[in-house]
């Protein structure tokens, strides 16, 4: 995976957090709940403050990981090991607050946050960006990373698309994954809603660009580096800062847990800022393509807005 570009912005620049960011939409249903799933419930309902889960998943040893397929953030190798960014970082923090084991529970980007919060899985490990409408729904542990968004297009990007400026004014075929932050920040730079193409993920994306049903895929810069490395047709645009109200902002992505969880939440944090300041966050996440600019110091309060 190419790192940045040298004349991508810089990803540690001051920024200014928009009032609004994107809304996790379009949750697939969900079936019924067996009697081990209802019991999860009513235990995390019985209500210890900041919640028990830490303590059932010490005693169970092991923690259900919520992942979106997504490369290279939490998916499936080929060896049928979970892994990603999200997942690796997960291995080591839940081993360290007690926890032997992970889990991968698959499911659409747009699943993430209802099938955590129906019990579906215990965390989403999914590289998820931190929005303020995320942040009423679920918590947030701190960023592990900070990210700039690309674009898929066609080899030799024929309609000369760089931002969303450039699909707004071209008035290009616009498309990117169910329930994906670039959903609003297309919206906000004038594109209709309505006219958005929603493909379940970044592979479908690429599929719609090469097929023409798209000229345009939109996703993080290390998403859309990846799902273009064995395209014939398509390819990947530099990195960019979206633009809020006139100024560059800078997304972060981190882990999520249900909102009574905040003793689990609160430990992980822990753990993570250790291994931030000495540097462990980034020997775990280079091999998937991430580099000192992609780390951050920005917190879950200001992603999330105050």
């Amino acid at each position: 995976m190419a790192p940045p570009h040298g004349n991508e912005t810089d990803a540690r620049a001051p920024i200014r957090r928009p009032s609004r960011r994107s809304l996790l939409a379009g949750a697939a249903a969900f079936g019924a709940l067996g009697a081990t799933g209802c019991s999860r419930v009513a235990a995390s309902a019985s209500g210890a403050e900041g919640g028990d889960l830490l303590d059932r998943l010490r005693a169970q040893g092991v923690v259900r990981l919520g992942i979106a397929g997504e490369i290279p953030h939490g998916y499936i190798d080929k060896n049928g090991e979970v892994t990603g960014e999200g997942p690796e970082l997960a291995k080591v923090i839940f081993k360290r607050l007690g926890v032997r084991r992970v889990q991968p529970v698959p499911t659409e980007f747009g699943s993430l946050i209802p099938g955590l919060n129906s019990q579906q899985f215990d965390i989403v490990s999914a590289g998820m960006y931190l929005t303020p409408e995320r942040c009423a729904q679920v918590i947030f542990s701190d960023p592990d990373y900070q990210m700039l968004d690309a674009f898929v297009v066609r080899k030799g990007n024929p309609k000369g698309l760089h931002d969303y400026e450039d699909i707004v004014r071209k008035k290009a075929k616009f498309a990117t994954g169910t329930g994906y932050a670039q959903i609003d920040h297309a919206v906000r730079a004038g594109y209709p809603r309505g006219d958005i193409l929603i493909v379940p993920d970044q592979v479908a994306g690429l599929n719609a660009v090469e097929s023409g049903r798209a000229d345009v895929f939109a996703g993080t810069a290390l998403t859309v580096r990846e799902v273009v490395r064995k395209s014939r047709t398509t390819e990947a645009t530099d990195a960019f800062a979206t633009v809020v109200d006139g100024e560059k902002q800078v997304d972060g992505g981190g882990f999520a847990f249900r909102s009574n969880e905040t003793r689990l939440r609160d430990a992980f944090n822990a753990e993570l800022r250790k291994m931030k300041k000495s540097g462990e966050v980034h020997r775990i996440l280079k091999p998937f393509g991430f580099t000192e600019n992609e780390m951050t110091d920005l917190t879950a309060k200001e992603l999330c807005g105050g």
